[in-house]
């Protein structure tokens, strides 16, 4: 409620009613800015009526500087009031009136409520947005104007198609199977399905978390598939012998509202899936289990070949992007990876409004914070990154910040190698299973070529 002097101000849909009464013994008060325009200016003429300024003595219709009206809020008082009904496009030229005690109601002049239809994509107004919410969330450098972001010419996919993506599918679709590749609407999973290499989903399709960034549906999961894991290690058999899938990414949504958090159906998914296709490497996408590390070891027990964690964006962002999870949390999920001997991996996204600094010093904290000394006390941090280009799934999710260059993600990767990961996926299109076989082949490579020079160099 704004009011003109001691006067509220109360709004109809049609009219605008000015009131007032007298004044409470003790109210908050906020000052505000009005600045007149050329038609306040012309209607500071008009018999009868008075601005009312700050210093109670009118307002000049020649100054060009601002206005200041004092805006109290306060209770309704039960003192008796009189109306006066103004025309609506007064209250547009940013002027206050002052009452006139002996003033009559005029009937109100109706006029359209909206200017233009409300609603809608608000991409597609008339005027140009005002503000982008990207700065104040994630960056906070001050107003930018909202837009569509077209994508440049080097984030290009092909379209989904070719036998091995129609065996695979097939496949998927006659256990039913869910995938990320589907779910997240993934650019690359043509390609990955023709290559050989699949991401299968479990635990079901409604996750209990609300990423910023994430497609997959939010609210409460079904009643438990406890039948999961032998459908999906049958579907494994059949995509590896008819499909020559020679690479499984297995994920899953967050169950937060079960004790275990899913590691149960988690372990006993892996287990089954090694014994189906002992030929088939086997590379799972875990959650953080919300801490529950007793939940956590039940994966690392069941060994799978790699275990990846993803820490998406990086530290500062976290309650924009991850509002759920903590980044320490995550680092010391991969540390006890590495702890027990595991191949640890996790990966991020650029272009959702971090620093290349920002990205840089995420690199120090992972290698850091991932550090541990293995069974056979050779110390060993974090092995394979993944770093890709943030895509907006839809309007709802957080904005694009930027479009990274494919010379930034080369940049990425030569610095992340320097400091010490085995095994960097840098680019546009990467996404956590993007050419996973390959950095499975190189990792095994690297570490094969390690064992051998560490036998050479022991008597």
């Amino acid at each position: 409620m704004s009011v003109i002097g001691n006067a509220p101000l109360a709004l109809c849909e049609n009219t605008v009613s000015f009131a007032w009464h007298e004044p409470p013994l003790a109210r908050p008060q906020v000052s505000i800015v009005i600045r007149p325009t050329p038609e306040s200016r012309q209607w500071l003429q008009t018999p009868g009526l008075m601005p009312y300024s700050k210093a109670g003595q009118g307002f000049a219709p020649d100054r060009h500087d601002s206005c200041i009206v004092t805006n109290r809020v306060r209770a309704e008082s039960e003192h008796p009031r009189t109306e006066q009904i103004v025309d609506p496009a007064f209250l547009s030229s940013g002027m206050a009136v002052a009452p006139q005690a002996d003033s009559q109601p005029t009937p109100p002049v109706t006029q359209p409520r909206h200017v233009r239809p409300a609603g809608g994509n608000p991409l597609r107004r008339v005027d140009k947005p005002v503000l982008s919410l990207t700065s104040r969330v994630l960056n906070n450098e001050g107003p930018q104007h909202l837009a569509n972001k077209r994508k440049p010419s080097w984030l290009k996919a092909k379209l989904p198609g070719g036998p091995g993506y129609e065996k695979v599918k097939a496949i998927m679709d006659e256990h039913g199977l869910f995938t990320v590749c589907q779910e997240a609407g993934c650019p690359n999973m043509g390609e990955c399905w023709a290559r050989g290499v699949a991401t299968i989903m479990i635990l079901g399709d409604t996750c209990t978390r609300a990423c910023g960034f994430c497609n997959v549906k939010t609210g409460r999961p079904p009643v438990l598939d406890k039948d999961e894991p032998r459908r999906v290690a049958e579907s494994l058999r059949l995509m590896h012998e008819q499909a020559k899938l020679k690479h499984v990414v297995i994920t899953s949504v967050n169950r937060d509202e079960l004790a275990d958090g899913g590691a149960g159906i988690w372990a006993e998914t892996i287990m089954r899936g090694r014994e189906a296709c002992p030929g088939m490497s086997l590379e799972v996408l875990i959650p953080d289990f919300e801490g529950n590390w007793a939940a956590l070891q039940m994966v690392i027990d069941a060994q799978p070949h790699i275990i990846n964690h993803n820490l998406e964006c990086v530290r500062r962002m976290y309650p924009a992007v991850r509002p759920s999870a903590k980044f320490d949390r995550s680092l010391e999920l991969l540390r006890r990876v590495k702890e027990q001997g595991g191949v640890a991996k996790t990966g991020i996204m650029v272009g959702i409004g971090e620093k290349d600094e920002e990205v840089l010093a995420l690199f120090d904290d992972v290698l850091q914070g991932t550090r541990a000394a293995g069974p056979d006390g050779t110390e060993d941090a974090c092995d394979i990154l993944t770093i890709g280009q943030y895509l907006q799934p839809t309007r709802n999710h957080l904005p694009i910040d930027r479009w990274v260059h494919p010379d930034t993600f080369a940049m990425y990767k030569e610095e992340g190698l320097k400091r010490g990961f085995k095994v960097i996926e840098s680019g546009p299109l990467v996404r956590s299973s993007y050419h996973a076989d390959h950095q499975a082949d190189v990792l095994s490579t690297i570490e094969a070529e390690r064992a051998r020079r560490h036998h050479e160099s022991t008597p």
